[in-house]
């Protein structure tokens, strides 16, 4: 049985207006679809940090998460502008992005920074959605999959094998997000491949299954299909989609018949 986590990554948009708004229309659509379609699917959105805990509040009651986007290493301090996984779990945070493409190369965040958000986050019960991938130069120069062994040894050192199913690893190719490159089934095939047999290779296969791997290379409606189809895709991490409330809960229906198709 095939089990999908989608997962919505607003990144700096919405004002809170905008955002209960959108969060509405996915409420009401996630609210009328029947229970046992939603048994093998889980619905994630992140917003910004201003308006999770009223995303929070009007998610109560129904079967979505609310995650951030980001947090610090530290639980508290002289952090101007930071916030801690304390703060994340106190408003009710189930999930945080952490290692996204954007925060490794706008804000040159590190392999081993990222291990402590890791760690931090597991530490007060949020499950991290670690991102990982490559380049366009880091692809073209066949360095694929040196890079992931690289981002996946760092992010997760020292991380215990009871904790890693809490962490749900995102395959985000760099060069194919808002870059009008799509990454063909093959390559997302290949990679994901690998990506599950890191995991056996280093953890054992019933700790690998449990982890889901996500697809993050500009997922949306049109392609969703497809590469929910492949073996060792688990759902994704989707940006500009998730914004378009019509778009998002595409892509949750064909999650859905996915799981069903499986489960045959």
């Amino acid at each position: 049985m095939k089990k999908f986590l989608i997962a919505g990554n607003w990144k700096m948009n919405n004002t809170l207006n905008m955002s209960e708004e959108l969060f509405s229309a996915i409420n009401i659509a996630v609210s009328n679809i029947n229970e046992n379609d939603l048994a093998n699917i889980e619905i994630v959105v992140c917003p910004n940090f201003v308006n999770i805990y009223h995303i929070v509040l009007k998610a109560s009651g129904i079967p979505v998460y609310v995650g951030a986007q980001n947090c610090y290493t530290e639980i508290k301090g002289a952090f101007t502008g930071e916030i801690s996984a304390t703060m994340l779990k106190s408003v009710g945070c189930k999930y945080c992005i952490v290692g996204h493409s954007e925060r490794r190369t706008i804000f040159k965040e590190s392999n081993e920074f990222i291990n402590k958000k890791v760690k931090v986050l597991i530490e007060n019960d949020i499950n991290p959605i670690l991102c990982i991938g490559e380049t366009i130069e880091e692809r073209k120069s066949s360095n694929t999959f040196s890079v992931l062994k690289s981002q996946l040894d760092n992010c997760l050192k020292d991380i215990s094998t009871d904790d890693l199913p809490k962490i749900v690893i995102a395959y985000e190719p760099v060069w194919a997000i808002g870059t009008g490159i799509s990454a063909t089934t093959k390559e997302i095939a290949e990679a994901h491949n690998w990506l599950r047999h890191y995991l056996i290779a280093n953890y054992g296969e019933i700790i690998a299954n449990k982890i889901y791997i996500l697809y993050g290379g500009s997922l949306t409606e049109n392609n969703a299909d497809e590469t929910f189809s492949i073996e060792n895709v688990n759902g994704g991490l989707i940006g500009g989609a998730s914004l378009v409330a019509d778009k998002f809960l595409s892509i949750i229906h064909t999650a859905i018949a996915k799981s069903k198709e499986n489960d045959l």
